[in-house]
């Protein structure tokens, strides 16, 4: 069986929202490092509809010389939860697996280990239906304010187990999580 790994940047107050905040803090080898071993590890990635669609644009057009990511973004087989898009068409490799459905995404898990980032409504549905086995959260040292959480007020309870963590050069804190046995 494969493995639903999450990879989020947030800010302190839990925002992930465009993430464009955290240029600031630059991208230094060590946290490249570790987000190289989340993807490695991952056969298949998949995605909400609004992140699918921020994402398509972004990497279909980077090459390895602009970004050591994008092969891997590029290359790699993208399955997009949504009921609303007709086509994925508009970036390789990408198909819509249609509206969520865990056992759709148990059956896809069964034959592929999966990379999902942003895609908040995505990973709250993973986590509530017990199928998340690795939430990785990249914490920045900042407070925005304002923004979209990760884990809005109203968000049900759930319990994670802290199971990693490090601090990269430039600050960030990287914590790993994942389900506690009832």
């Amino acid at each position: 069986m494969g493995r639903i790994r999450v990879h989020e940047f947030v800010s302190l107050d839990g925002v992930y929202e465009d993430p464009g905040w955290t240029f600031e803090h630059g991208f230094p080898d060590d946290l490249a490092a570790a987000i190289g071993e989340i993807t490695g590890a991952s056969t298949g990635i998949l995605l909400g509809r609004t992140t699918f669609e921020m994402f398509a644009p972004a990497w279909s057009t980077r090459t390895a010389e602009d970004d050591p990511g994008a092969p891997f973004f590029n290359d790699t087989p993208k399955h997009v939860v949504s009921s609303t898009l007709g086509s994925a068409d508009a970036w390789q490799n990408s198909r819509v697996l249609g509206p969520y459905d865990p056992a759709a995404i148990r059956q896809l898990k069964e034959s592929e280990d999966l990379f999902t980032s942003g895609s908040g409504t995505l990973v709250r549905a993973l986590i509530a239906d017990g199928l998340l086995d690795e939430l990785h959260l990249f914490v920045y040292p900042v407070v925005l304010g304002a923004g979209a959480r990760l884990f809005p007020e109203g968000t049900s309870r759930t319990r994670l187990g802290l199971v990693g963590s490090q601090q990269f050069s430039n600050g960030v804190a990287h914590l790993t999580y994942g389900p506690v046995a009832s």
